[in-house]
């Protein structure tokens, strides 16, 4: 079922994109050709790097409750919702739900393009209240990730670490995705 579903996204992708019209500046989709390679390691391994590449560049973009777009504003959910979305990887926009997406991997594991899931900032909380998107290299310490922030002092996408932060205490899961 999973490899019709997959074919399915990759023929509307083909088809949407070939009537698409892209804003300048942004990179070219990949042809089907490329979308046909998508399962090879060294494909995955790309289009993990382009994932995290493409998050980065919503560097800035406002915060905003129940949020999915770089203008409007994202929410945590709500900004890997958009960044996956656009590689065609669909994922729930709810953060509890993130947490059940794609497989755990160990924290030591963790490569560009990943899923982080946290506990919500509620003392002793253990329930997925948080999510952003890998951006360090496989293996760094400490790992770094963006991701969009309710925080007073710096609301909107930017990029934090898990080591040494409060986001040590409250980390659940390395998810991958892409795989």
């Amino acid at each position: 079922m999973r490899v019709i579903q997959l074919i399915f996204i990759e023929l509307a992708a083909a088809i949407v994109g070939r009537f698409a019209r892209p804003e300048p500046g942004t990179p070219a989709r990949p042809t089907p050709a490329v979308l046909a390679l998508a399962g090879s390691p060294v494909a995955q391994a790309g289009r993990a790097d382009s994932v995290a590449a493409f998050a980065l560049r919503q560097l800035g973009a406002p915060y905003r409750y129940a949020g999915t777009s770089p203008t409007a504003g994202f929410d945590c959910s709500g900004f890997v919702q958009y960044v996956y979305g656009h590689f065609g990887v669909a994922v729930p926009h709810a953060t509890a739900l993130l947490i059940s997406a794609g497989r755990a991997v160990p924290r030591a594991d963790a490569r560009p393009g990943d899923l982080v899931v946290f506990a919500g900032t509620a003392p002793g909380s253990t329930t997925a209240g948080h999510a952003g998107i890998v951006v360090s290299a496989a293996g760094a310490v400490p790992v770094r990730f963006v991701h969009a922030s309710s925080a007073r002092r710096e609301s909107g996408v930017k990029v934090s670490t898990i080591e040494g932060t409060g986001y040590e205490t409250r980390f659940l899961q390395v998810r991958r995705v892409l795989d």
